[in-house]
């Protein structure tokens, strides 16, 4: 799933394949709030662990971590161990890559606050060095020890490894809008073949990258720092992972911070089908500006967001058919599904809607594919060497385990088309066919759809964007009437998350519950 912005890099939740889909993610302010309502009625809530560390785990919630520099100034690293298998903590570690920045003051501690940016997959320690650590709230961090972990298999932390850099590149070109059966099949094998590089590269972690395990790893961390509760901020999927902990540790909860929420209660195509929604949410919100412009390519002042829509699907299928320059050094050229993954990185962030523009123009009328591409290559995390970081690989992996799979073959998704579709004309055909990747996945899934009571929690504060592309606002509903301690905040407005976009009103409700521990009053808005 996702655009980051350039100073506070953000990662969309779920990206379920080829398009970075969200294989399971949110609920979209177009769809009713209903069948999240039944969802999270019907669904069974996640059960505590015990309170008493077991002896087994005792090595590990003791360890000491060996603190150095991170050649980044400020900043510490250090690397923590936590077992492969909970089940069985004697057959194995994972190591973890883990970094702070210390409290600066004045004012008492608080202790830690640890970050983490969403994905999965999306570097915590980078979000932590590169923004959180430098860029949250002077009084904050004054406060607080901004500390962050790479999960297990996303980055530092023994990374899930798929395809190669020329691999990849072929993958995030494949065709996700099959027009016959021969497209179909070429599909198919592509998630095929994503799923079997994994499967060999990293065949034993493969089993062991749940929410569930990370968010055990995370109490590991805070045991470690010393700190008797957790303080945390989630983005995206960050949210999900912190509500995990408080679902497993509801005692140990101290002050979290939920922004972006995912809805935990929902089923894999549910997720998928409301995170269309969401797009097509954000992509009305775009339509309505571009025409504004003098420059928006896709239509003048009296064109209606619908027909902006038609308009960029016949550009769509201009390029399924006939593929652009991009003037790429690889050779790449722009075809619909990198088209197409360009326009959705800029749904993430209303700041990015001038870039888009300027893409668009120069793909529609210059037959220039280079801005596209410099949007699906930041989306995908590709670097000018041809490189890739592995959040692609990492998202999958978590996602593929945390649910079954959306639809378990092509037939499934064909009847699913029209739904899809009505969630979003634009993007529908594309994202339902992304959501078909962990069909195919080497390992078998170890989650459900649940609810998280954290009942006996400390309050919580989930944050909900209105129109936010990723994270549908039902689904921050959702989580906070199933959390017992959860009070919603919502912020009206453009965008994936809110803190720190700009928003006074935001920024100092959040601020002052990490400072002070007060949530808001219940049904705070701001804008």
């Amino acid at each position: 799933m996702h655009m980051r912005r350039t100073s506070r890099p953000t990662r969309p939740l779920r990206a379920s394949g080829v398009l970075l889909a969200a294989v399971a993610l949110l609920i979209s302010a177009c769809s009713s709030g209903s069948s999240t309502k039944t969802a999270a009625t019907t669904e069974a809530a996640l059960t505590a662990l015990p309170r008493a560390t077991p002896a087994a785990l005792a090595p590990y919630y003791q360890q000491k971590l060996n603190w150095r520099s991170c050649g980044v100034p400020g900043f510490e690293c250090a690397t923590m161990k936590a077992p492969l298998d909970y089940a069985k903590p004697g057959a194995g570690d994972v190591r973890l890559a883990v970094s702070r920045k210390k409290a600066t003051g004045p004012g008492k501690r608080l202790g830690s606050l640890l970050v983490n940016p969403g994905g999965p997959g999306g570097s915590a320690v980078g979000y932590l060095q590169s923004y959180a650590g430098i860029g949250y709230p002077a009084e904050v961090r004054a406060r607080y020890d901004m500390v962050a972990v790479d999960p297990r298999g996303v980055a530092r932390s023994e990374p899930v490894e798929c395809l190669n850099g020329r691999a990849m590149d072929a993958f995030t070109q494949t065709d996700t809008t099959p027009d016959d059966g021969r497209e179909t099949d070429q599909l198919v094998e592509a998630f095929k073949k994503f799923a079997e590089g994994c499967g060999q590269h990293s065949p034993e972690l493969l089993r062991h990258v749940s929410t569930v395990e990370a968010a055990r790893d995370m109490d590991i961390l805070r045991a470690v720092l010393g700190d008797q509760k957790l303080s945390y901020v989630g983005a995206s999927y960050g949210t999900f992972l912190g509500a995990t902990y408080a679902g497993l540790y509801p005692d140990r909860v101290g002050r979290l911070v939920l922004d972006g929420a995912l809805d935990p209660s929902l089923t894999a195509r549910k997720l998928n089908e409301e995170q269309t929604a969401g797009f097509e949410t954000a992509f009305q919100s775009f339509a309505k500006d571009c025409v504004r412009h003098s420059d928006c390519p896709l239509g003048d002042a009296g064109t209606s967001p619908d027909q902006v829509g038609r308009n960029l699907k016949v550009f769509f299928q201009q390029l399924d058919k006939e593929p652009i320059p991009a003037g790429d050094p690889d050779g790449r050229k722009v075809g619909e599904a990198l088209a197409t993954t360009g326009v959705i990185a800029a749904m993430y962030d209303e700041t990015a809607w001038p870039q888009l523009r300027d893409a668009l123009t120069s793909a529609m009328k210059k037959n220039d594919g280079s801005g596209l591409l410099a949007l699906s290559d930041s989306y995908y995390e590709r670097d000018a060497d041809g490189q890739y970081a592995n959040l692609m690989s990492a998202n999958a992996a978590v996602n593929c385990l945390d649910l079954p799979a959306a639809f378990s073959g092509p037939d499934q998704v064909e009847r699913a088309l029209p739904a899809f579709e009505k969630a979003s004309p634009v993007f529908g055909e594309g994202l339902a066919w992304a959501s078909l990747n962990c069909a195919y996945w080497p390992v078998r899934n170890t989650g459900e759809p649940h609810r998280i009571e954290a009942k006996g929690a400390a309050p919580i504060l989930v944050v909900g964007t209105t129109r936010d592309p990723a994270t549908p606002y039902p689904w921050a509903r959702s989580l906070a009437s199933q959390l017992s301690s959860g009070t919603l905040l919502t912020y009206v407005g453009d965008g994936h998350t809110a803190y720190g976009r700009g928003s006074t009103c935001i920024d100092s409700t959040i601020n002052r519950y990490l400072l002070q521990g007060t949530p808001p009053a219940k049904g705070k808005r701001c804008s």
